[in-house]
């Protein structure tokens, strides 16, 4: 049985103000777990509150919730690593990666990542709560957590909704965390999925040069790098193949020369063909040699499932969404998920350039949505009427100035501890595993920093841990790299 200690901070979270609902902005409820982590018993306390945003003048202007896990009897605290772990979108709350990857709690699934009844959580057998205590943030207006405006005015949505305002306030909530819970000696991780990776690669130079707050480890779980993935033109547009190549030989779709062969034999294959080939074709735009294009057209068909006359007829130029909805038109009628291709879904028609929904998304939301809730309330504790967004209210979202790829490189350039972590999966289909690799390889143009660089691929999507295979591999690799990236006494110096 779970001993439950409360400690309010400010006012009560279950006090109710009249009818007014709101979310109380510094509270924190305290409750004691246990969790078998690779075969060993450890407990752990949960700590789940909410804490401040200030403006200049020491005003609060929203309130971030957030939960933190800390492993019970370690000796010295200063030695342990703490990780901050963010979600994307933006405007996605911090519950994907909570509550199926590195927490002490997953939800309820089955081991490919599907729906089952009764919802709710069971003990997650590989978290690395065993080797790091980790902090799971929600930005404004995401999960619980609300900007708070002035009285009489609206909220200066410019404080909060962009890639710099985000990187910037979110730098200073994590600068109070750190104060408030002693944790400026601890070795500091940060992990980020999807947007998390832009927000996390911006993260890395605000705590350094801003917060002065170095950190030993970034870690980008499908990341979105926005430096591609809307920029469009050639680059753009090819590096899409590698994923098509992976969700075709998932749904049997390639021809039998490829299918016959292993995925990750597959893959080079076509990513070869992309970088060498792909690329330059594209470039060439009309002016390309008719045998050429009709060329690259027929090795594009061989590497994605496609027909040859709709890559011609898309000018080599083959969207994603045209993908998710024809790859399987004559294979059973289905569409395939767009975060995760392995998912299908059955459209009202099967002519058309998109699919009808995200088949990937209404199944996760389907388990995801109770499970946070319930657990919250019922397992943490933290009693509150306001609805927890999993997607909250944060556009339009300001994208402009987006340095975030250079801010990384200019932190590992001052910071020789820092080290990155970049995990994909092959079927995701949104943030794909070769975008995420051209990423890591355009960070550090120079090469003289790519020996800390680590790239990880899984057989499944956008989030690799729900299938539990990869939910194993993918804890074992992060584990792995908080102890590799441990200095144990040694000097940052070049």
């Amino acid at each position: 049985m779970k001993k439950i200690a409360l400690l309010f901070v400010g006012f009560a979270i279950c006090s109710l103000s009249g009818q007014e609902r709101k979310l109380h902005i510094d509270t924190t409820i305290t409750t004691q777990h246990n969790v078998t982590v690779n075969g060993v018993n450890l407990s752990y306390t949960a700590i789940t509150g909410t804490q401040p945003v200030w403006d200049e003048m020491g005003k609060p202007i929203a309130s971030l919730h957030y939960t933190y896990y800390t492993r019970n009897n370690i000796k010295n605290r200063d030695e342990r690593p703490i990780m901050f772990s963010f979600n994307g979108g933006p405007g996605s709350g911090s519950v994907w990666m909570h509550l199926a990857y590195t927490g002490p709690r997953i939800l309820k699934i089955d081991d490919e990542g599907y729906p089952v009844q009764p919802y709710g959580v069971k003990q997650n057998p590989y978290s690395v709560l065993d080797v790091t205590d980790i902090v799971y943030i929600n930005p404004a207006n995401t999960g619980y957590s609300r900007t708070i405006p002035e009285t009489g005015k609206e909220v200066d949505r410019d404080k909060f909704f962009g890639i710099n305002a985000d990187v910037k306030y979110l730098a200073e909530w994590m600068n109070t965390f750190v104060t408030r819970n002693n944790r400026w000696r601890s070795p500091k991780y940060i992990i980020g999925e999807s947007y998390g990776g832009t927000r996390v690669m911006g993260l890395s130079l605000a705590l350094q040069n801003q917060q002065w707050m170095y950190l030993n480890g970034v870690i980008m779980v499908s990341p979105a790098d926005y430096k591609v993935i809307r920029v469009g033109g050639p680059v753009s547009s090819a590096l899409n193949l590698p994923y098509y190549t992976a969700s075709a030989w998932h749904h049997k779709a390639l021809p039998a020369e490829l299918q016959s062969k292993d995925l990750l034999e597959v893959l080079p294959e076509s990513e070869e063909f992309t970088i060498n080939q792909l690329i330059p074709a594209i470039a060439k735009g009309g002016f390309i040699a008719t045998s050429e294009r009709q060329e690259i057209a027929k090795k594009m068909a061989y590497y994605s499932g496609l027909k040859e006359k709709d890559i011609l007829d898309h000018n080599l130029d083959v969207p994603t969404a045209f993908f998710w909805k024809n790859l399987m038109k004559e294979r059973g009628g289905f569409t395939v998920g767009r975060l995760d291709s392995r998912y299908r879904g059955i459209d009202k028609i099967l002519f058309g350039e998109r699919p009808d929904y995200n088949s990937e998304i209404t199944s996760w939301l389907h388990s995801f949505t109770p499970a946070i809730n319930y657990y919250l309330q019922e397992e943490l504790g933290f009693k509150t009427d306001i609805k927890y967004n999993m997607f909250g209210p944060v556009r339009p979202w300001n994208n402009e100035d987006d340095n975030t790829r250079d801010n990384l490189r200019q932190a590992m350039a001052q910071n020789p501890y820092l080290n990155v972590l970049v995990q994909s999966g092959y079927y995701d289909g949104a943030t794909t595993y070769f975008n995420a690799k051209y990423t890591m390889w355009q960070i550090d143009p120079s090469g003289r920093m790519k020996d800390r660089f680590e790239f990880q691929g899984y057989r499944s999507g956008h989030m690799m841990y729900l299938r539990r295979e990869d939910l194993k591999k993918a804890n074992d690799d992060l584990r792995n790299f908080i102890q590799r990236t441990m200095t144990n006494g040694e000097s940052a110096k070049y």
